[in-house]
This record gives C-alpha cells, sequence and structure tokens, in this order.
C-alpha cells in the first residue's frame, strides 16, 4: 500500500486486522512508533455521552512533535453510518494536514455492540478520493475466488509448506478461511522464515476443524463415504453452528432438484440447470448423482428425510444431533449399493 493522506479499511474481521497491522506500518516507516501513532477507539469519540468525530478531526489536524509526521488510527468508526454525522470529517478531507496519514476503520461499535453495520455514507467515499486516500474493502471472496484466496496466503506464506500441509491447512480451515492468516503467522513464528514445514509440523497447530459448505456434505454423501459424511455433518454442526433442522433443509434442497430432474427427460447440463434455476456445473453434478441413484433411491431418501424431519419436531426421544447422524448415514448408504 503507498501512502496517502487517508485510507478507509472494511470487510471480513480477521482481515481488516492485517490490513490495519500493514497499513500502519507502511505509514510510520522509519518513525518512533511511540510518538508517532495515535489511535483513537470509541470512547474517543464520546462527547457528554454523545458521539462525535471531533476528537478524530482534532486528531488530525494536530502537527507532529518529535517525528516528521504522524499517524492517526480511528477504529469504530462504523458507528457514524450518516452523511450528517461525517461532515466534520469531509471538511478536513477538502485539505488534509500533509504531516498526517490518517487510516479510517470502518468497524462495529462495542459499547454498546452495534447489531448493524451501515453502509459507508457515499459523501464520505467521495470526499477521501477527491483527497487522493484508498477506500481498501477485505474479503476472501466466495466459491472459487474464495479458494484461490486461501491458496494466494499459502503460496505466499513465510514458511515453506509441503504439498500435504498445504491439503490439511485447506480441509482442516474449511469455510473459516481467514483462519489461515493466525495460523501461517503462528508457523512462521515457530519455524521461521524460509523454513519447509510439513504435515506432522502443522497438525499441532490447526485447532478445531474449521464449517464446511453444504454441497461439501452433499458430496459426501453423493460418494457414498459414510464416514466422511459423518465427519462433514460434525463441521456443519459444530464449526459451521448449523443446527440439524438446517441441515435437514439444505439435504432436502439437495434431493428436490435430484426429484425434479428425474424422469424430466433432460440429458445435458444446460437444461437441467434452466430447469433447476441453478448454474451448469452443479446442475452437471446432480444430473449424474440422479442417474445414479435411479428413481427408487430417490424416493427412499425423500421418505429418509420425511422420518428425520417428524423426528426433530418431537416424534422421537432421540437427541437432534443422533437424528441428524443416522439421517446422514443412511443417505450415504444409498449411493453405495
Amino acid at each position: 500500500m503507498s501512502r496517502s493522506p487517508v485510507m478507509l479499511i472494511s470487510g471480513d474481521e480477521a482481515l481488516v486486522a492485517e490490513a490495519l497491522r500493514q497499513a500502519v506500518n507502511e505509514a510510520l516507516g522509519d518513525e518512533d512508533r511511540a510518538f508517532a501513532l495515535e489511535e483513537l477507539s470509541e470512547e474517543s469519540y464520546r462527547i457528554d455521552g454523545e458521539l462525535d468525530l471531533a476528537p478524530l478531526v482534532d486528531a488530525a489536524q494536530t502537527p507532529p512533535m518529535l517525528t516528521g509526521m504522524r499517524v492517526v488510527v480511528a477504529r469504530n468508526v462504523g458507528r457514524f453510518g450518516r452523511a450528517d454525522e461525517v461532515e466534520g470529517l469531509i471538511r478536513y478531507l477538502e485539505a488534509p494536514l500533509d504531516t498526517t496519514t490518517l487510516i479510517l476503520v470502518w468497524e462495529k461499535g462495542v459499547n454498546p455492540v452495534q447489531q448493524r453495520l451501515a453502509a459507508v455514507p457515499k459523501t464520505l467515499t467521495e470526499a477521501i478520493a477527491a483527497a487522493g486516500g484508498e477506500v481498501l474493502k477485505c474479503s476472501v471472496g466466495r466459491g472459487r475466488d474464495a479458494d484461490q484466496w486461501v491458496a494466494d496466503q499459502i503460496a505466499h506464506a513465510e514458511v515453506d509448506l509441503d504439498g500435504r500441509a498445504k491439503a490439511m491447512i485447506i480441509e482442516r480451515i474449511g469455510e473459516d478461511r481467514t483462519r489461515v492468516i493466525g495460523l501461517l503467522a503462528t508457523l512462521a513464528g515457530v519455524f521461521g522464515s524460509g523454513h519447509e514445514v510439513g504435515a506432522a509440523d502443522v497438525a499441532p497447530y490447526l485447532g478445531d476443524a474449521g464449517g464446511v459448505t453444504p454441497w461439501d456434505l452433499t458430496d459426501a454423501i453423493d460418494s457414498g463415504d459414510i464416514p466422511a459424511a459423518i465427519s462433514k455433518l460434525h463441521r456443519t454442526m459444530g464449526a459451521g453452528e448449523r443446527h440439524p433442522l438446517g441441515v435437514l433443509a439444505a439435504l432436502h434442497g439437495h434431493y428436490a432438484r435430484l426429484l425434479r430432474l428425474d424422469g424430466a427427460g433432460l440429458t445435458d447440463e444446460k437444461s437441467a440447470a434452466a430447469a433447476l434455476g441453478i448454474k451448469p456445473y452443479p446442475a452437471k453434478k446432480a444430473l449424474a448423482t440422479g442417474r445414479r441413484l435411479g428413481s427408487d433411491r430417490i424416493a427412499k431418501a425423500i421418505r429418509l428425510l420425511g422420518d428425520a424431519d417428524l423426528d426433530l419436531r418431537g416424534r422421537s426421544a432421540w437427541p437432534p444431533e443422533l437424528v441428524a447422524e443416522v439421517l446422514v448415514a443412511r443417505l450415504a448408504s444409498l449411493s453405495r449399493r
């Protein structure tokens, strides 16, 4: 990141923290951190019990002492989501102090906890651009973009991970992709930059398995791999924090698609995608799975889902997690026949 008079950082919490660390280090350069850095939080903006950005503007307008420049970090700026609340900041940005680098962190307030983070006011983003600043949106993306983001983080890690170590990390973090930042930093701290790291080295630092996507679970079920399907289920309900009824809903959607394709006479992924209202690749997978299972086993799966729904709603005295485990095992067994 090049030095600019102002930067606004927003996005995923873990990524914001890393982006902020990098931005502060680059803005400070060789300046003494103790004298050049000032950090403000939500409490800094509280005046007579009311929130006001005036203290932030004052800090930005303060000239440096004993250093050549100052870096002012403003946390919790997401408290100020209305255009009128950022007017003072916008006026400052019309002629920002050339000895101040202002870093705004668009994140929720914490006292009391802010339930919803508003969008950055358009007037503020326009003022930042006009001042020659930067708006940085930190996100891992979705789907293949998210997978590529993880691959890029691993590729640029300070340690040299072998193939098995890379695969182990990707499998373990699952959907909790931002965990890779802290994990790679830990490995670099333990083993040192440039050190070759294998799967056995990585294993003690992986922690609990992260959540997985719904299609990770259905793929394991469709493959007939019961242990893998149960493992994916536990990660869905554990790290993924999904209730068994939520798991059931996802599975119902999967088998409902198979049921819609069954007997429809569709032979290619494009027509299947159009019929289901989904993208061609998952439609292709649904076609292949439906053909392999056949009408009888698809119908059996629908009956199993119906029984599990009744059991989760009180028909059975089994714990909900056990109902989900038995359902997933039975569904996976259908794919083994």
